[in-house]
């Protein structure tokens, strides 16, 4: 039986009209029917978090009304109109500890949640915590209805300027397909799926990073993005940002002279290593050209074959890796990416691959990358020492302790694609 072919979708992003504030349930129940006391605690939301509400509040706004569901009766939510100058809009206050369409509690299904982390399949979590396998489908996949950038980095002067840049290769319905992703700060901000590795499919794929960055910061432009040398990706780049520069990454470079060298000069790998190595740690560019030159001429009088053409490479492209001493905070290794790339090779296995609809499958690698950028760290580790997740490291700051409270108050008027 053939295998269905489906198209993208074009979805229009509208701004969420949901505000999530971080409250208590608690509290939250007790102020929520009381007028003055309620608005006081927005008043003092907007001045603390103006960026969880529309930048329209600053022409002020009045409680609308209060309405409840009936999935969960015992919950008031209120609205307000904010009042802008050319129309007025109703947005509703929730509780970070109310699920978007009253679905549940947070604190409920954060645990669950969280072992997707994990990679176990959902029907395993209804086995553990009840509900159905569909439920908790619908539940991980609703995150990527929101903008990744936008929910991730909270100030736009957060915004990084260096970025990485790389396509995970999957199957979508038993065919090629490419997850074109983008990291930075140890955080995916931007993942999307093209059928094709070519320019145009690229160039659409990448682009929801830049549109959603652009939404963030109108005239957002970053300095460099590190790439491989896949001449499709790298134009795709100058397409969306046209006074990028590309850095090419130098690892790359590394590992296709150690995959020819896996045989005949496998006794000359680690001279070799050593040598390519010293070229990337060299301290500045006299001294980076100068090992470059005497690579080449060791290579000439010691390998032959593949092993001389790859190294030769290398040093034909010295030029461009010397551009990042003009960018020192710029990424010169995949490291960072491949860091990403690993989880997510790893849940496109378990779920084997993508099937179906394109928009279901862009939505789940999108609600993919929002949770792997707000669970927390592992506990052992160094840095969750310091920070309860990576979007906790790019912002400096967290809503609540925790995760998935954090993460929900981050999604507060998101974009929703």
């Amino acid at each position: 039986m053939p295998q269905r072919k489906c198209t993208r979708t074009k979805e229009k992003v509208r701004p969420s009209k949901r505000i999530v504030l971080p409250i208590e349930m608690k509290k939250y129940q007790e102020i929520v029917q009381q007028r003055d006391t309620f608005r006081m605690y927005v008043d003092e939301m907007i001045t603390n978090h103006p960026e969880l509400f529309p930048v329209e509040i600053k022409h002020g706004y009045r409680l609308h009304d209060m309405r409840t569901s009936v999935k969960m009766p015992e919950i008031y939510l209120r609205r307000i109109k904010v009042l802008g100058k050319e129309q007025e809009q109703v947005f509703t206050i929730a509780p970070s500890g109310v699920l978007p369409y009253m679905t549940g509690c947070t604190d409920e299904v954060e645990k669950a949640l969280f072992l997707r982390r994990f990679n176990v399949p959902f029907w395993g979590l209804t086995y553990v915590f009840g509900k159905n396998d569909s439920y908790w489908y619908r539940l991980a996949s609703h995150f990527g209805r929101y903008e990744i950038v936008q929910t991730t980095v909270k100030e736009a002067d957060k915004l990084p300027e260096d970025l990485l840049a790389d396509e995970k290769h999957t199957r979508f319905n038993g065919e090629k397909a490419y997850l074109a992703t983008t990291v930075a700060e140890d955080c995916v901000l931007g993942v999307s799926i093209s059928l094709k590795a070519d320019e145009k499919g690229l160039t659409e794929a990448y682009g929801h990073f830049q549109q959603e960055a652009k939404h963030l910061k109108a005239d957002y432009e970053p300095k460099t993005v590190n790439i491989d040398g896949w001449a499709a990706t790298q134009n795709a780049w100058q397409t969306l940002f046209p006074a990028i520069t590309i850095i090419e990454c130098f690892l790359h470079a590394f590992l296709k002279i150690r995959n020819r060298c896996q045989k005949k000069f496998k006794h000359l790998y680690s001279d070799i290593s050593q040598r390519v190595w010293d070229i990337y740690h060299a301290e500045d560019v006299p001294t980076f050209q100068e090992r470059v030159v005497h690579l080449q001429q060791w290579a000439q009088q010691t390998v032959t074959g593949t092993v001389l053409q790859v190294i030769e490479k290398l040093c034909s492209k010295a030029d461009q890796f010397l551009l990042a001493f003009e960018f020192p905070n710029a990424y010169r290794t995949s490291n960072m990416i491949d860091r990403q790339m690993d989880p997510m090779d790893r849940w496109l296995f378990e779920m084997r691959y993508f099937h179906g609809h394109l928009s279901s499958a862009e939505r789940q690698v999108r609600a993919w990358a929002l949770l792997h950028n707000f669970r927390p760290y592992c506990s052992r580790a160094k840095i969750g020492k310091y920070f309860q997740s990576p979007a906790h490291k790019l912002n400096g700051f967290v809503y609540h302790e925790n995760w998935l409270h954090n993460l929900l108050i981050s999604t507060s008027i998101a974009g929703v694609t």
